[in-house]
C-alpha cells in the first residue's frame, strides 16, 4: 500500500474519501468536529500539490435521502477551515456532472451524503463506476469506515489508482506498532454495552495484553455469567454464554481479566442520586451504572504502571453526570501516566473526552471505533486490503 506523501501526485482530480460523520446538536449544528479536523492535513497536503479535490463522506445511517442527514453543516464548517477556497456541496453527483467537470482550482467539491445512494453500502459496481468517472485518482483517508465493504471504500480502488491518506497512515502505523511491539505492561480497557461486537477483540487481547479492565454494560453481562443478581441492570442475555467462555478462555492465557469489585447503582438511568454496592449485592430495583471507588483504585493502580494502553468504551452510563465519574477517572488516570503510549477509540469514548483538558497527553485519539477493534483483531481492514491490491 502506498500513501500520498510517498510519491508525487499533482495537478490531478482526486476523489478523497473522508470521515465527516460528526455528532450533531438537536438544531443540526455540529457538536464536535474532531473528525473534520483530523482530515485537514491530507486535504491541505493535496491542495499544496495543485490537485482538485472531490470529497466523499457520509453522515448517520440514512435509509433514504433526507434533510436531517445532509452534509450542509459539514460544508459550512469546512468553509471556516478553508476560507481561501470555495466549498461546493453537490446535491446529486449523478445529475450535476457538468458542474463537477468544470470545477475551478479554488473549489473543493463535497458530494452530498454518499449513503443517500443505495449503491454505496451495496458496493454496486455500476454505482462505483459512476463515482470513479468523476476523478483520476482515489485516496482513502477514512480509517474509521475502512471496515465497511462499501463502494467508496472497496469499490473505487478497483477502478482508479489508489492511495492512503495521512490520517489513514497515522492510524495504521500506531496500531501496528502497539500490537506488534507493545511496551509492557500492556493494559486494555474495554467498556460499552455489547459483548458480541467485542468478543473477538477481547480474545485477541488475551494473547497480547497483560491486563484487561472491563467496565460499562459489558461488565454487567460478565457479572451475570458469574451468577450475580443484577437487578434491573442492562445485560445482553444473548451474550452471557460468550462471557462465560471468555472468562474461561482468559484463565488459560497470560492476561488478567479484571471485573469491577464494586459499582455505582441508580434506580433508573435518569436517577439524580446514586449509591455504592458490591458487584454481587445489587437489589432487584437497582441497576449498575458505573464502576465504584474500590474498582477505581484497583484500575488506577494498573493504569499507573502501564506502558501501553488501549481504551475503547466508557466505564458507565456517561450520559448522566451521576454515572460519569468512572469514565472521567479512567481518562485522568491515563493522562497522569507520563510514560505510557495511549490509544483511545470508539464514538462513545470520544464523546466522553472531547471537551476535556490534557488531550495532548493522549498519544493517539483514533477516529475509529469498530474499525479500531477490527484492525486489532485481524491486523487489517477491507479498505486497507483494497488499497494494497490497487493499481498505482
Amino acid at each position: 500500500m502506498k500513501y500520498v506523501n510517498e510519491l508525487a501526485i499533482s495537478n490531478k482530480t482526486i476523489l478523497l474519501r473522508v470521515d465527516f460523520n460528526v455528532s450533531l446538536n438537536p438544531n443540526h449544528s455540529i457538536a464536535d468536529d474532531a473528525r473534520i479536523q483530523q482530515s485537514i492535513p491530507t486535504i491541505e497536503y493535496l491542495l499544496r500539490e495543485h490537485n482538485k479535490l472531490i470529497l466523499i463522506a457520509h453522515l448517520g445511517e440514512p435509509k433514504k435521502r433526507n434533510p436531517s442527514d445532509s452534509l450542509k453543516p459539514v460544508a459550512k464548517r469546512l468553509q471556516e477551515y478553508f476560507p481561501h477556497n470555495n466549498i461546493v456541496l453537490i446535491d446529486d453527483f449523478t445529475t450535476k456532472t457538468k458542474h463537477i467537470a468544470q470545477q475551478s482550482n479554488k473549489e473543493i467539491i463535497l458530494l452530498e451524503n454518499i449513503r443517500f445512494y443505495p449503491g454505496e453500502q451495496a458496493n454496486d459496481q455500476i454505482f462505483a463506476k459512476q463515482l470513479a468517472s468523476l476523478g483520476e485518482i482515489y485516496v482513502n483517508d477514512a480509517f474509521s469506515v475502512s471496515h465497511r465493504k462499501s463502494a467508496s471504500i472497496v469499490g473505487l480502488p478497483k477502478l482508479l489508482p489508489a492511495y492512503g491518506g495521512l490520517l489513514l497512515k497515522k492510524e495504521v502505523s500506531i496500531l501496528e506498532k502497539i500490537m506488534r511491539h507493545p511496551k509492557k505492561p500492556f493494559v486494555a480497557i474495554i467498556g460499552g454495552k455489547k459483548i458480541a461486537t467485542k468478543i473477538k477483540f477481547i480474545k485477541k487481547l488475551t494473547t497480547v495484553a497483560d491486563y484487561i479492565l472491563v467496565g460499562g454494560g459489558l461488565a454487567n453481562t460478565f457479572f451475570a455469567a458469574e451468577g450475580y443478581p443484577m437487578g434491573k441492570s442492562l445485560i445482553s442475555k444473548d451474550d452471557v454464554a460468550l462471557a462465560k467462555e471468555l472468562l474461561e478462555h482468559a484463565k488459560h492465557k497470560h492476561s488478567q481479566l479484571l471485573l469491577p469489585s464494586d459499582v455505582i447503582i441508580g434506580k433508573s438511568l435518569d436517577s439524580t442520586t446514586s449509591e455504592i454496592r458490591k458487584a454481587n449485592e445489587i437489589a432487584k430495583d437497582e441497576e449498575a451504572l458505573d464502576i465504584g471507588p474500590e474498582t477505581q483504585a484497583t484500575f488506577g493502580k494498573v493504569i499507573d504502571e502501564a506502558n501501553t494502553i488501549v481504551w475503547n468504551g466508557p466505564a458507565g452510563y456517561m450520559e448522566n453526570q451521576e454515572f460519569k465519574r468512572g469514565t472521567d477517572f479512567l481518562y485522568y488516570s491515563i493522562t497522569n501516566n507520563n510514560h505510557v503510549t495511549s490509544v483511545i477509540g470508539g464514538g462513545d469514548t470520544l464523546s466522553a473526552i472531547s471537551k476535556k483538558e490534557y488531550l495532548d497527553k493522549i498519544t493517539h485519539i483514533s477516529t475509529g471505533g469498530g474499525a479500531m477493534l477490527e484492525f486489532i483483531e485481524n491486523g487489517t481492514l477491507p479498505g486497507i486490503e483494497a488499497l494494497k491490491k490497487a493499481q498505482h
